[in-house]
């Protein structure tokens, strides 16, 4: 097997799942989220865009219901021994050859949570999965169960994430030496990707953002690239990538000379950023980090500028985003605790000036003040 931990972690990772299973007094819990299968086995597949699900009753024992393309991945990836395959045909419906797994497995009027929220769990096939179930037993949502026992990372894991940061830092080391007046986008992408490849990582979990002139006011990834004026602002985000463990990174980076609106939107989103770190410690929740960037945001005028969140945790995630749960947004109860990768982004948008500044890294909680991953300084390029 190709596994990406020892055995004991995912025997560690099966037994957390199961006190959660009792105290929500649950006799068994489908699995539909990559990200789950991946922790709890070491599963690793693209597969999820079709039907699967991961069967774990309370006392530890899994079935795989997947199809024949992932037979062979599962046995070569995963923990996983007792796989079923359902067969592709024409009007297949594998809502009925799970509800068939379920009945041999002795589950007809068990308590069973169903991990809806993802998306390895289209709305087409969630209904069939409900159709099937109506009557099969007590069906309970069980969405964050495994995302929350994920948001604590182990020793290993932070291995993992610290592996990704050094290859954030390499990709933005590949770019610097790019960046310049005439330079292309799709050379600086290729660097930045090509680092993190060449460094022994995956592919990220959603495209990196790269956008420069007015496309540098854009969050997200957008087809075509133009070249870099003299005065000119190139936004980036990216992420180091290990064993689908994200480390990312934020900057919007400058050419030529640096405007006034430039320099006061970056002063607003170093402040902004800082106030975050003093904030993302043990005590206070994630609503609070968001307070935090708020408040400085509103200090420097600039509120109508921001976002409504500013981060979120990391950890392995599989397409289409490597963004995960919890987020940094207003009145997120979710506490700060050590052991997390959590991704801080200042991100300032002024449409009006056309004018762009975003500032982020990957951190790791701790007992007390959060462990920057990044070895880069949080300085504005300008090249």
């Amino acid at each position: 097997m190709a596994l990406h931990f020892e055995k004991s972690e995912f025997d560690a990772r099966r037994d957390r799942l199961m006190i959660e299973m009792a105290d929500k007094k649950l006799d068994a819990i489908l699995l539909f989220a990559q990200e789950s299968m991946y922790w709890l086995t070491g599963y690793d597949t693209f597969g999820f865009c079709f039907f699967q699900c991961l069967v774990m009753k309370a006392d530890g024992s899994m079935v795989l219901l997947t199809r024949s393309a992932d037979l062979r991945q599962a046995r070569h990836t995963s923990t996983i021994e007792n796989i079923v395959v359902w067969t592709d045909r024409a009007d297949a419906n594998p809502a009925i050859d799970l509800r068939n797994l379920l009945n041999e497995l002795d589950l007809l009027g068990a308590r069973i949570g169903v991990e809806y929220d993802t998306h390895g769990l289209t709305a087409l096939n969630g209904r069939r999965l409900d159709e099937q179930l109506q009557t099969f037993g007590q069906i309970a949502d069980a969405s964050g169960m495994v995302s929350r026992l994920r948001l604590f990372k182990s020793p290993a894991e932070i291995v993992k994430a610290e592996k990704a940061a050094a290859l954030a830092d390499d990709a933005l080391d590949a770019a610097l030496k790019l960046i310049k007046q005439g330079a292309d986008e799709a050379a600086i992408l290729a660097a930045m990707q090509g680092a993190v490849l060449a460094g022994g990582g995956d592919y990220p979990a959603n495209e990196f953002v790269i956008g420069s002139g007015v496309d540098a006011l854009l969050c997200r990834y957008k087809a075509g690239r133009r070249k870099l004026n003299k005065n000119d602002q190139l936004t980036l985000e990216w992420a180091g990538v290990f064993h689908h463990y994200h480390a990312a990174m934020m900057s919007t980076a400058l050419t030529g000379k640096v405007s006034k609106r430039h320099q006061e939107l970056f002063d607003a989103a170093r402040d902004a950023l800082a106030a975050v770190e003093k904030a993302m410690t043990p005590g206070n929740t994630f609503g609070d980090v968001f307070d935090a960037h708020a408040r400085t945001m509103e200090a420097h005028g600039l509120t109508r500028h921001r976002l409504n969140a500013c981060g979120y945790s990391l950890g392995a995630r599989f397409a289409p985003s490597w963004m995960d749960l919890p987020m940094f947004y207003q009145d997120n109860p979710e506490p700060i605790a050590p052991n997390m990768t959590l991704f801080a982004h200042m991100i300032i948008l002024d449409s009006e000036a056309e004018t762009a500044m975003t500032l982020g890294r990957t951190y790791l909680t701790t007992e007390s003040q959060p462990k920057p991953l990044s070895r880069h300084d949080v300085d504005l390029i300008v090249r």
